[in-house]
This record gives structure tokens, sequence and C-alpha cells, in this order.
């Protein structure tokens, strides 16, 4: 276990006693903990989800469009 001494602003120190009530941790270490975890699962390289496997798969069954030139690309999409 890692040891730190951390400055908070006053907003920060309200959303973690939020956040220690709510899952009724013992301390502010466990409440930043349980932000980590969040932080992670909602941004951090998250597991791949089974949905998330078949879409990917339907994509790539998909047929490719041929672009070519970054100007062809404007042209399909009508930008010019």
């Amino acid at each position: 276990m890692v040891q730190a001494i951390i400055n908070v602003n006053e907003r920060t120190n309200h959303v973690l006693n939020i956040v220690k009530a709510k899952y009724n941790l013992r301390d502010k270490s466990q409440a930043i903990n349980i932000m980590a975890e969040k932080y992670e699962e909602a941004l951090l390289e998250p597991e791949l989800r089974p949905e998330y496997i078949r879409k990917a798969k339907k994509i790539m069954k998909q047929k490719a469009i041929y672009v070519g030139t970054p100007n062809n690309l404007r042209k399909i999409i009508g930008l010019r």
C-alpha cells in the first residue's frame, strides 16, 4: 500500500465525503480508491463487452469503400 499526503480543494473534499457516506466507507482513502475504480471502468481501456465484440464483427464484415486520396474522400462525403 502506498501512502500519500494530498491537498484537495473544498469541492473535492465535499465529493469525497459524499462518496464515503454513499458506500459506507471508513475513511477518505477508501473513497479515493472507489473513485479511481469508477474512473478506470468508465474511461480507461474497458474490457471488451460482448455487445461491442458483436458490433465490431458486424462492421468488419462490411464491404470496404475505396477512398484513394483526401480529395476523393471530400467528394464522397460531399464537402466539395
